[in-house]
């Protein structure tokens, strides 16, 4: 049984894709899955760079993987880990007491002890009530979380959804456990754009208008350059804060827009990344950053159906959610978006089928998982968004989700870097190789 201390995945376990899985490959991520859990930092060094095993063994065991398959993976991704620290009893108890824990958030030295303390309140509450007390509370130290769940590029709440989609109690104390070691310089942002959304009105645009708009705003648009650090922080939040914080205050749902919104939200999401992965006479690359807002996006989907989650909350999440998706787009600097960008798409593979008959080669690339998390989260989103194929806010739709799902496959097969970094930026694109004719260089 899966605890705050033991990780077990079960055969009809197989995430929101609900794909069959074997006996062999459960009891295969299992066994990793509790490795990883075990012995590994949240950072695999101190710069902050993410140890993202436990998403990559679930996103490739919830999309069919074989035993083989996930041991690869692990094997592939654990030798450049770093070890746990050491726990430090004598200072877990004293995490209780926010005005000493919140001496240590945003320390990666203290992961260890967040880890333990997490732990232990699971096994005192369960995760569930754990969750509504750490993150939907509404006090200094809930929001304070909610907060740094929202940094290092989305995932702490990445590693959040995997817990919570699995049911996995450990894995959401480690998902807290991280939140608690990042920083919170998103902090102004998230909380003067809520404050302006206030007074917007409703009902808001769609969100594919408001990338429009970010765009069209030469200022925004330009903020972030190559050379900034953290293009959110040194770029958008340094040079561009007002005009972002104008956009974002737009993003304002009405409770019984919820369901609707959250796949607008997922569908844009995609669209968004998809359109920006294409540049005209490039082979097709996904940006980095741009993908980690797709791969969050099931977990708005898993929130929504948590009746101990309250509409007010789950409100906010995707209130949130969609300003971190409109700041990050001008962060990469604004690729151009259409949906005749990704229409125009030819796959490489002379007679393309359905996505989902390239999840075999999908497994068999060696990389740290990225690139199954997008894949498989465009899957769960091509699912939700069947019930709204009518809207007009829809973009994503039809023979479109195969050509995305190649185009993912393709930017990892293809010779050059994997992703693109900065999409809207032309010299981001330099090392990506010249786009060959199509269906002629992958017959």
């Amino acid at each position: 049984m899966a605890s705050a201390h033991a990780i077990q995945i079960k055969p009809d376990n197989t995430g929101m894709w609900q794909i069959r899985q074997s006996e062999p490959a459960a009891k295969k991520a299992t066994d990793l899955l509790q490795k990883d859990f075990e012995t590994h930092h949240c950072f695999f060094n101190s710069e902050g760079f993410h140890n993202h095993i436990s998403h990559h063994i679930l996103a490739l065991y919830g999309t069919g993987a074989s035993p083989e398959d996930l041991e690869k993976a692990y094997d592939d991704n654990a030798s450049y880990q770093r070890s746990m620290y050491q726990v430090h009893e004598d200072r877990i108890e004293a995490l209780h007491d926010w005005e000493k824990a919140k001496q240590r958030m945003g320390k990666e030295q203290y992961y260890t002890d967040f880890l333990v303390f997490f732990q232990r309140e699971i096994q005192k509450l369960g995760w569930e009530k754990v969750l509504d007390q750490y993150m939907f509370k509404g006090d200094e130290r809930s929001e304070d979380m909610l907060i740094r769940m929202h940094g290092g590029f989305l995932h702490p709440l990445i590693q959040l959804m995997y817990g919570v989609e699995w049911q996995q109690p450990a894995i959401v104390a480690m998902a807290l456990a991280q939140a608690a070691v990042h920083e919170d310089n998103l902090r102004s942002f998230l909380l003067t754009a809520e404050e302006a959304s206030k007074s917007a009105s409703t009902p808001m645009p769609s969100i594919a208008s408001l990338l429009d708009v970010v765009k069209a705003d030469e200022k925004l648009a330009t903020a972030a350059i190559l050379g900034d650090s953290n293009k959110v922080r040194d770029g958008v939040l340094t040079r561009a804060r007002d005009e972002i914080i104008r956009i974002a205050g737009q993003v304002k749902i009405k409770p019984e827009e919820l369901d609707e919104r959250t796949v607008e939200m997922y569908n844009t999401a995609i669209y968004e990344g998809a359109a920006a992965a294409i540049r005209p006479g490039k082979d097709a690359k996904f940006d980095f950053f741009l993908i980690h807002h797709i791969n969050v996006c099931p977990i708005y989907l898993a929130f929504n159906k948590m009746r101990w989650v309250s509409t007010e909350t789950k409100v906010r999440l995707l209130e949130w959610k969609i300003r971190m998706d409109l700041i990050q787009y001008a962060a990469r600097a604004c690729a151009p978006l259409s949906v005749d960008k990704i229409t125009s798409y030819v796959p490489r593979d002379k007679k393309p089928g359905p996505a989902i008959e390239l999840l075999p080669r999908i497994h068999s690339l060696e990389e740290d998982g990225h690139v199954v998390k997008l894949f498989r989260a465009i899957g769960v989103g091509q699912n939700a968004s069947k019930e709204y194929e009518d809207k007009d806010w829809m973009k994503i739709k039809g023979d479109l989700w195969t050509k995305i799902g190649h185009m993912v496959f393709d930017g990892a097969e293809t010779p050059g870097p994997t992703w693109i970094r900065g999409s809207g930026d032309p010299d981001a694109w330099k090392e990506v190789h010249d786009r060959a004719e199509p269906n002629k260089e992958h017959l």
